[in-house]
């Protein structure tokens, strides 16, 4: 394969051709850590691309998960990506792959996204690597006296910015068509593809999104304090008093792992920055604006959420009646709407509904009303699909619990993953999403051969309830999201509280009711 990046030999899977561990960027290292990512010059030759590059840093694991699925390596030299295409392909739509990972870890080598069986549906695949943590995401007032336009931090969205111009200009080397390219993501992928969405240097460069339990949270501004937070660079200075490092030298004179392991330890939590230019903006305002990218999305987010991101959630009242008094006392004129969707008579089975709802589940929801709101199409979906494995632990519907049935990987799973049965029935859902998902890449309409049509969101409230099987719906259920869209519309006119995880029994009080909210 000749692209104007170089010559590419690639290994032959069935049908699909794969190329890995292509760079797109160069090592941004040493001196060019915390640096915009610089195209990879052309190489010479033909370079190997049969195995995936190292992932990019992240702290070591700490404790066994489901999700953990171990790294061949990693390095600060990572910026690489990885292509899956029909052989034969030519003018094919293209599928881009951010990973998930709270923005911290993950990987595209990870073999739960093997795009082989989504390429063989007719597309072509991408999956990326971008910087995360504190190589990812620091913001420092030395790094902004660096840069021509003071900005520091984003280096992570800057990376996938740079792998879409990458992908613009080489992919149809592959057989893919840059003109028509949808973001994908899951978890921290899904931020990041609301972050590209509202991201000015991002427009153009894709077509089509898909959000997969995504999370609008507050996001911090570059260099003052916003809804309670601090600014991202008075983050990065804390970071650095906490690090000993007198200056930004002394930080990309660290270890890279030793810096990645001591920031996670010490409470810095990587996001986006509002800096004018990559953010101009809250995630909700772009969005409320109709400033986002007009292009069709799918988003979608899943029943069991929480069930295996316990740690989400705080400590549980002792008892009902404490649990009712600390919700009258949070949500004061709410709080009767908030305890008829979220009562005392099961306080655990309630906790775990609040986060779901208010993080993932009302994200969903306001990305398909934010899109039909500007004429785009929009496709909601909520994944509600349970099997022993994972019901016997209590995780149906489980956070990234749809993703080996979207990518068709259930033979590819990470070691701990409650595996589904070899049934019909489960090779069915997975045949659909796999249909489903393509066919959105492939024409902005999500469909399946042989399975119901997906309804478009819009005066209906219709969505795709992914159960047994597929079940189209109308009039999705609105009073949970009614209840966290007034919670949030009000933390936001109050302008002196963020739209967290600080919600349920460890939320704020409730500020009054404002003009412009419900």
């Amino acid at each position: 394969m000749d692209a104007p990046a170089g010559r590419v030999q690639g290994a032959s899977a069935g049908s699909v051709n794969a190329f890995k561990g292509i760079p797109y960027a160069a090592p941004p290292v040493g001196p060019a850590r915390w640096k915009p990512p610089i195209s990879a010059p052309r190489w010479e030759g033909v370079r190997e691309a049969t195995q995936f590059g190292p992932a990019c840093m992240q702290p070591n694991p700490r404790s066994i998960s489901i999700y953990a699925d171990p790294l061949a390596s990693t390095s600060e030299d990572c910026l690489s990506l990885n292509v899956w295409a029909p052989k034969g392909a030519h003018d094919l739509p293209v599928m881009v792959w951010i990973h998930g990972g709270a923005l911290t870890s993950g990987a595209s080598s990870e073999t739960i996204y093997d795009g082989a069986r989504l390429a063989a549906q007719g597309i072509v695949v991408v999956s990326i690597n971008y910087r995360m943590g504190v190589l990812g995401y620091l913001a420092h007032p030395s790094l902004g006296a660096e840069s021509p336009a003071g900005l520091s931090g984003n280096y992570g969205l800057l990376d996938q910015i740079e792998a879409l111009r990458w992908v613009r200009r080489n992919v149809g080397a592959f057989g893919g068509d840059p003109s028509k390219v949808t973001i994908a993501g899951e978890s921290a992928g899904g931020l990041s593809v609301m972050y590209l969405m509202a991201s000015p240097p991002a427009r153009g460069l894709f077509s089509g999104a898909i959000a997969e339990s995504a999370y609008m949270i507050t996001t911090p501004a570059l260099k003052r304090s916003v809804f309670g937070m601090p600014s991202a660079e008075d983050e990065g200075v804390k970071l650095a008093a906490k690090l000993h490092a007198s200056d930004i030298a002394a930080l990309r004179a660290m270890d890279p792992q030793a810096l990645t392991n001591a920031a996670a330890a010490s409470g810095f939590a990587p996001f986006g920055a509002v800096d004018g230019k990559f953010l101009p903006g809250q995630l909700v305002d772009v969005f409320d604006k109709g400033e986002q990218a007009r292009v069709p999305i799918l988003a979608g987010s899943n029943s069991g959420e929480i069930r295996s991101l316990t740690f989400l959630l705080p400590p549980a009242p002792a008892s009902a009646s404490e649990y009712e008094r600390i919700i009258r006392e949070r949500y004061r004129d709410l709080a009767d709407s908030f305890l008829k969707l979220y009562p005392s008579t099961d306080i655990r089975e309630s906790m775990l509904a609040t986060t779901r709802d208010a993080m993932y589940a009302w994200t969903a929801e306001r990305l398909a009303k934010a899109q039909a709101a500007i004429g785009a199409p929009s496709y909601l979906y909520l994944f509600d699909h349970g099997y022993p494995a994972a019901d016997s632990k209590g995780l149906h519907g489980f956070h990234a619990s749809e993703l080996p049935f979207v990518f068709g990987t259930r033979d590819l799973l990470p070691p701990y993953w409650p595996k589904p049965p070899e049934t019909a029935e489960e090779t069915r859902l997975s045949d659909a999403m796999v249909g489903y998902w393509s066919s959105f890449v492939k024409t902005g309409r999500p469909e399946a051969t042989g399975e119901p049509q997906w309804p478009r969101f819009g005066a209906t409230d219709a969505y795709m309830a992914f159960e047994a099987g597929p079940q189209p719906k109308t009039h999705l259920p609105q009073e949970a999201y009614a209840l966290h869209e007034a919670v949030v519309c009000r933390r936001r006119a109050d302008g002196t509280l963020a739209w967290n995880w600080n919600i349920g029994v460890i939320a704020p009080p409730t500020p009054d009711k404002s003009p412009a909210c419900p």
